[in-house]
């Protein structure tokens, strides 16, 4: 895809709820924990990052991971996984920006502003979540 065809779009993601003193971060583009934190009292978690956005849309950039031909998703990863060699957990939690609707997407491209995702950080059972995480909201900040 040509750049010229793409905008690039602020994304971010808010952890609601995570587990208090477990570490998450964003999967750098190498496979490896970026932006590494933990809720010291259960306090939200952030985690900004571009995406680039082309007709279709199409995303791509360093965060953005795909499966299959349409799904395009960002890891968060979890525990271990996030650089805590210490903590119980080796999880990620996918989350999906595929199915972002279109004109969010516009909205953000023409106005400049971030699209923010949030999800729910902690698991039925208690633990923190994994695999695909459902969004609780998605909104222009």
């Amino acid at each position: 895809m040509v750049r010229e065809s793409q905008s690039e779009i602020p994304m971010r993601i808010v952890i609601e709820q995570p587990v208090v003193g477990v570490l998450h971060s964003l999967q750098a583009k190498d496979d490896h924990p970026l932006d590494p934190k933990c809720s010291k009292a259960g306090e939200a978690l952030t985690f900004d990052f571009p995406v680039r956005v082309g007709p279709g849309p199409k995303f791509s950039g360093d965060q953005v991971r795909r499966e299959g031909p349409e799904r395009r998703f960002v890891y968060i990863r979890v525990g271990q996984a996030a650089g805590d060699p210490a903590s119980p957990w080796t999880r990620r939690m996918k989350i999906d920006i595929h199915d972002i609707d279109q004109q969010l997407l516009d909205a953000a491209a023409k106005g400049g502003r971030r699209i923010e995702i949030s999800v729910n950080g902690t698991g039925k059972d208690g633990t923190p979540a994994c695999a695909t995480v459902r969004s609780t909201g998605r909104r222009l900040v």
